[in-house]
């Protein structure tokens, strides 16, 4: 007859922590793809001669780009969280994940920032710095803003991500410490203390035998 065979439980560590640092992972990731891929829809046209340009809100399709892109780094770290839950030390595999992950998008974020700046030349808001009272942005105002938050959490990303290593590694090691520790303990039986026996001692033959007479 057969034994039954016995499934291992799995901890799912790996794709908890993967999940909760695609949180920050996500938003840096849509700073960068905005920088990357946004860009007005250009209108130009001939008038007397000369060549007029205007610049327009960027197109639904460019918008849903800059979003799918954006989901991109975060829903890798998460696959890798979920593979990283049948490896070994699966949980580093995972921090590890989440830091390099966080350094591939930010890694071009300069050259992004400048590409953004000039396909934007009055201004993330379209309106010329003449303009006084509508204008809200000047020509690389956004952009450095945007620059600077997807480097913020980028660096929250790992910093998490070495945080929660320092942690689970720390709580390894005084687990393994203090196993050893207890496994070296020798435990020496006490001697039972108990209260004077208050029971007289038994008559021999002979007093017996004096007793009867």
């Amino acid at each position: 007859m057969s034994t039954p065979r016995h499934k291992v439980k799995r901890s799912r560590s790996p794709l908890a922590i993967a999940a909760f640092i695609a949180i920050p992972l996500f938003f840096s990731s849509l700073m960068a793809s905005t920088l990357a891929l946004e860009k007005p829809r250009v209108v130009q046209w001939t008038s007397g001669g000369k060549l007029l340009t205007t610049w327009h809100e960027p197109a639904a399709s460019t918008t849903l780009r800059v979003w799918l892109w954006a989901f991109v780094p975060p829903l890798v770290l998460i696959i890798v969280g979920a593979i990283a839950i049948r490896l070994p030390h699966g949980f580093y595999v995972s921090c590890v994940s989440a830091i390099v992950i966080a350094f591939a998008v930010l890694h071009r974020l300069d050259r992004w920032t400048l590409h953004h700046t000039l396909r934007f030349p009055m201004g993330v808001d379209l309106i010329p710095a003449s303009n006084a009272t509508s204008n809200r942005y000047d020509p690389g105002e956004w952009e450095r803003m945007a620059r600077a938050t997807a480097i913020s959490l980028g660096h929250w990303t790992m910093g998490i991500a070495i945080a929660a290593m320092i942690v689970v590694a720390t709580a390894a090691a005084r687990r393994r410490y203090f196993n050893r520790g207890m496994a070296g303990v020798t435990y020496v039986p006490m001697e039972g203390v108990h209260g004077t026996d208050a029971t007289m001692p038994g008559l021999g033959p002979q007093e017996t035998a004096d007793f009867d007479r």
